[in-house]
């Protein structure tokens, strides 16, 4: 009886292909996890508040309105209309307690307004949220919203404010998105930066290099 043994060669090449996604598996795995954890809290878990990103009247007025029909639902609001429009609009047209409304000015644009308002949600424990912003503006605020808050474990359901305007373009997700992508690395948002409001995919990695360079 004769046996046929694998040959050295082929045996080393199948090892050699194995040990080659083991790296990849490694990183693959954690990153389904989180994942998952996070698709189970969105679908699992109501929100815990009402953020609305400023830059029109109409978001404002649609999360007043939200407010009214959410009972004790804390709101965010982040660099809204003027204090005295939103004041009058949230306590006065709309009936709700002070204590329940938050009119925050920090935020110079649209990743800001995410970024300020992240460690305020943390310290209230809140991990999930109802992200009110115009239906033309709403796939940035999704895309920056999910690294943000995602890198921070905080969940969010996208609420579209319905507008007559067309959905922005493309590369200014882009842009803002490696904007978050930079925050979540190293804290900064590159809001100070003029140049990122022309920036595009392209020219991102550049325009880091030369101001860190100056």
């Amino acid at each position: 009886m004769q046996l046929h043994l694998p040959f050295p060669r082929r045996t080393a090449r199948r090892r050699a292909r194995r040990s080659r996604w083991f790296p990849l598996l490694l990183v693959a795995l954690p990153i389904t996890a989180w994942w998952g954890q996070r698709q189970f809290k969105l679908w699992t878990r109501s929100p815990d508040a009402i953020v609305v990103l400023g830059g029109d009247q109409e978001r404002e007025a649609f999360a007043a309105r939200m407010a009214q029909d959410h009972g004790d639902l804390p709101v965010w609001v982040s660099s809204g209309t003027n204090p005295e429009y939103a004041e009058w609009l949230f306590f006065e047209e709309a009936g709700l307690p002070r204590d329940r409304v938050n009119l925050d000015y920090r935020a110079v644009d649209t990743v800001t307004n995410f970024t300020t308002l992240v460690p305020d949600l943390k310290a209230e424990g809140i991990d999930k949220i109802y992200l009110v912003t115009s239906d033309n503006h709403m796939r940035r605020a999704r895309l920056i919203g999910e690294i943000v808050l995602g890198s921070n474990d905080i969940a969010f359901e996208p609420v579209a404010v319905p507008s007559s305007l067309a959905p922005e373009p493309v590369n200014k997700a882009v842009r803002d998105g490696a904007r978050a992508l930079l925050w979540t690395l190293t804290g900064y948002s590159g809001a100070d930066l003029a140049d990122f409001k022309h920036a595009n995919l392209y020219n991102f990695t550049s325009i880091i290099r030369a101001r860190s360079r100056s």
